[in-house]
């Protein structure tokens, strides 16, 4: 990767451009009902499953935050939610279609999961393997704060048999933690990964970010060593998305605070470069895995995916959405939960999955998701196969090629007949290749910069 972003892609770096977790992206879902989608949730016998959970709840409010949560200062907003939940997962009990499949993936999402008391979060999972069928082998992962990780609840994790954590770090420059309200010394991060590990907990991941009010190349540097020396599986780099429009909280973080394209782009460089001479091998557009990680294996065997948690080798085309805002996908569509604790709640009272947005799929949707996708993991996407593969002639998709001929001679892509690769030094910017394929077109600005 180049170390400062050349003149000729200052443009394209600029672009603000969905990550594309899928495709159409989540901005593309309408309004509708529960009874537009019924005959969509169903799985074949045996079809492999995803489960996502969201917990809406933090209970510290850090300004870069583009998710969707809320804060609370007592227990009894957590508790009631984790009793509604449990009545949300009975309610798949009453749809057998879905519980032929097998669940493979379990991913604990939010907001901050480890809010919930152990003994919650536990029967939350018993619920779920209660109402699912489990894979023996089946991965249940968990999104955690590490500075409100406690003893007890890595005791809930190992006792619910959670197999991997990730653990929001973003930085270890003290100065750019206190700039966005998120403090956590490395000696507590250093303790929890130990405890993790001794608890049995063997999958560890990372989330990093650029892009923060404060950071510059050196200090990104530094944290990535210090991350890589706690030998974590998988890390993820994040370029910081500055939304405050949508997200008011982020007004917190002055604008003029931020480094520009080029800044950012060397930010990012910086934490590659160190991972990569720790012995990471890098994944897709931020992803970053050891060679021995399934992530990795996936990627060396043509089986990595992209999905709304990220780079996976999840190969499951059902994802079930549980909590609020969540959004779950199958075959023939996309499906979100109402945002709106209030109208998730009203909802599974009246004894109804409480689905607030929908979207339906249609065969050019699924043609040009499938070039995303490839481009998106492993950087290349044969548009002529893709393309027969999906009942398309070859030259279905010649305009979004002939899009990319400016890109191309930049040096972002490479054009072969129908055939696209991405150089490695181009990585960073493989959204703004992959965007040549998306049929909105120029997305408003509502997303993160393309570095």
């Amino acid at each position: 990767m180049p170390t400062s972003l050349p003149q000729a892609w200052m443009t394209h770096a600029r672009r603000t451009l969905p990550r594309y977790t899928s495709y159409p992206t989540a901005v593309a879902l309408r309004p509708g009902t529960l009874e537009e989608v019924e005959t969509w949730l169903i799985a074949d016998e045996g079809e492999s499953l995803s489960v996502y959970v969201h917990i809406p709840f933090c209970d510290r409010l850090c300004w870069y935050c583009g998710c969707h949560t809320s804060i609370v200062s007592d227990y009894e907003r957590v508790a009631a939610f984790q009793a509604q939940l449990l009545r949300e997962i009975a309610l798949w009990a009453e749809r057998p279609g879905v519980r032929r499949g097998v669940v493979r993936h379990l991913h604990f999402g939010g907001g901050s999961p480890n809010i919930l008391r152990p003994a919650d979060f536990v029967a939350v999972v018993d619920r779920l393997r209660s109402i699912f069928r489990f894979a023996p082998d089946a991965e249940v992962a968990v999104e955690l704060d590490p500075a409100r990780l406690e003893i007890g609840f890595i005791a809930g994790l190992a006792q619910a048999g959670v197999t991997r954590v990730s653990l929001g770090v973003q930085t270890f420059d003290p100065a750019v933690q206190a700039r966005v309200n998120r403090p956590q010394p490395y000696a507590q991060v250093a303790e929890a990964v130990e405890e993790l590990r001794r608890a049995g907990i063997a999958g560890v991941n990372f989330d990093l970010m650029y892009g923060l009010p404060g950071q510059t190349p050196d200090n990104v540097a530094e944290t990535a060593d210090l991350a890589a020396g706690l030998a974590p599986d998988r890390l993820a780099v994040f370029g910081y998305a500055h939304v405050p429009w949508l997200k008011k909280h982020q007004s917190m973080i002055a604008e003029t605070e931020l480094a520009d394209a080029a800044g950012r782009w060397a930010q990012a460089g910086a934490a590659h470069d160190r991972l990569v001479s720790a012995g990471y091998e890098a994944i897709g557009l931020d992803h970053y895995a050891r060679p021995d990680d399934r992530l990795s294996r996936a990627l060396a065997q043509g089986g990595l995916r992209r999905n709304f948690q990220g780079y996976t080798d999840d190969p499951a085309r059902v994802l079930v959405p549980l909590g609020p805002s969540a959004i779950g996908q199958w075959p023939t569509g996309l499906v979100q939960n109402a945002a709106d604790a209030r109208v998730w709640r009203q909802a599974i009272s009246d004894g109804r999955l409480p689905v607030a947005r929908i979207l339906p799929l249609t065969s050019e949707d699924r043609l040009r998701g499938a070039v995303i996708e490839a481009l998106m993991t492993g950087l290349s996407a044969d548009v002529d196969q893709i393309s027969q593969n999906h009942g398309q002639s070859s030259d279905h998709l010649d305009a979004c090629l002939d899009r990319l001929r400016e890109a191309a001679d930049a040096g972002l892509c490479r054009i072969d007949g129908r055939r696209v690769w991405i150089p490695d030094a181009a990585r960073r910017l493989v959204r703004t290749v992959a965007a040549a394929f998306d049929a909105a077109g120029e997305p408003p600005q509502r997303h993160a910069p393309a570095v």
